[in-house]
């Protein structure tokens, strides 16, 4: 059975020597480095790699939860990969260990929490967006033509009988821009 350590760090100018440590001391066979964000797992390579290598009943040790998964449903997800493919996850700081039934409770309560979480990330976004409406503010990307652009545009090319193409070229629009702002939306099932 190896014993693989995974330290990260999130910029270069950190040492992993603050990790290095410990997980030599928990007598970690193997040590992966990585330098990296944890922003998105994807970014971080190394850990997806030892993630996806068939270890079987290997253990993974991190110094720190934070230092393997980002999130709450990050650490569900790997613990859930750890767990199918028989490897054991550690976390030494924390003394978790994915192995014991007091983890799988907390994985429960974890998973709980970040459903609530979304929950209320949700709500406050909703909430947001309905004080901007109610202030008079327009929600959304801004407009390419303000209205009295908009009529000259018009006008030009009724009176005028400039091109589409001048007139977009007028306003800094492209002629898409243009014809989509004077034409009228039409309403579904019309």
């Amino acid at each position: 059975m190896a014993i693989v350590g995974y330290s990260r760090v999130s910029t270069c100018g950190q040492g992993h020597r603050l990790q290095l440590d410990p997980l030599q001391v928990a007598g970690c066979d193997d040590v992966v480095s990585e330098v990296g964000s944890a922003t998105d797992q994807n970014t971080r390579p190394k850990l997806q790699r030892l993630l996806s290598d068939p270890l079987g009943e290997d253990i993974v040790i991190g110094l720190r939860l934070d230092r393997v998964p980002r999130n709450v449903e990050e650490l569900i997800a790997v613990a859930n990969e750890c767990s199918e493919r028989k490897v054991r996850l550690r976390s030494l700081d924390e003394q978790i260990d994915t192995t014991t039934p007091q983890y799988r409770m907390m994985v429960l309560v974890f998973a709980m929490v970040a459903r609530f979480e979304r929950v209320l990330i949700g709500r406050r976004t909703r909430a947001g967006l309905e004080a901007v409406g109610a202030s008079g503010w327009i929600v959304g990307r801004r407009r390419h033509l303000v209205p009295t652009q908009l009529s000259q545009a018009q006008v030009s090319l009724a009176i005028k009988r400039v091109t589409q193409a001048q007139a977009a070229k007028t306003f800094g629009v492209s002629r898409a821009t243009l014809i989509r702002a004077i034409s009228p939306v039409k309403e579904l099932g019309e």
